[in-house]
């Protein structure tokens, strides 16, 4: 009975939220564009299902994916997983103890990413416009290879408490590097590939892990350290994507020479 009353309240907020959206959407065609609406009633019914969709998503987010994630964050940090009952009582924590965390959060970042709808629909758009060059699972392994790094690395920040901006400074820098190197064909795409890599499945999974971390982890705070492997998760996939493509460039241009030869 409380889930239900729980979803109503969800559905409720999803409303207030969607409503102005529709609104905008539904202004500019009537009063800039002055056209009327295709099949109306075939919209009314989409944005029912748009409605229920978000709400039944974000109250099994509540019910799932967020307990689940702190779940597995709370027991991987555990003292006994980590020490034996007796020493976790004497023996403060190293990071190097932490390493099914690291290994955890690399496999939740890369399965996480290969499940992303949004990942497929860009890797087949430049698989497509690239005549092949770029293979569907190519790209998306190369995401997914930059997001379980990022998260991993979040999962690492978290554990030894260091600052946020270190890491995200020097990514840009190597970021930057890249830019300067990699083929220019690619860029745009390492770049959105950074954010269709965080999207529906991604997110809240690596939020809950990141939050669960640093609520069990002692002396971490939640609200300055349980936030930011988003962040990495948006940043290691541009490097993936470029070093992919440098990598993909470089194979044809030895193809190419060895073909000369």
């Amino acid at each position: 009975m409380n889930e239900v009353v729980s979803f109503g309240y969800t559905l409720l907020a999803m409303l207030r939220d969607v409503l102005p959206i529709a609104a905008i959407l539904f202004g500019f065609q009537h009063l800039v564009l002055r056209r009327p609406i295709q099949r109306p009633a075939r919209v009314a019914v989409g944005m029912v299902f748009v409605l229920l969709g978000l709400a039944l998503f974000l109250q099994g987010l509540e019910m799932t994916l967020f307990p689940i994630g702190r779940l597995m964050a709370e027991q991987l940090t555990a003292p006994g997983f980590i020490f034996d009952e007796a020493t976790a009582l004497t023996q403060p924590h190293h990071w190097l103890e932490y390493f099914w965390v690291y290994v955890f959060a690399a496999a939740i970042g890369f399965s996480t990413a290969i499940a992303e709808p949004a990942l497929l629909a860009v890797a087949i758009k430049a698989n497509q416009v690239s005549g092949g060059t770029i293979t569907v699972r190519g790209l998306r392994y190369a995401v997914a290879v930059g997001v379980a790094l990022g998260v991993s690395l979040g999962a690492f920040r978290i554990v030894t408490g260091t600052p946020l901006h270190w890491y995200i400074i020097s990514a840009y820098v190597v970021v930057i590097i890249q830019t300067s190197m990699a083929p220019k064909l690619i860029i745009p795409l390492a770049y959105d590939s950074g954010g269709v890599s965080t999207s529906t499945v991604t997110v809240p999974l690596v939020a809950a892990l990141g939050l669960g971390l640093a609520e069990t982890i002692p002396g971490r705070s939640p609200i300055l350290d349980g936030f930011g492997m988003i962040a990495f998760a948006c940043l290691f996939p541009i490097m993936a994507v470029m070093a992919y493509a440098q990598l993909v460039e470089w194979k044809a241009q030895r193809t190419a020479r060895n073909r000369k030869d």
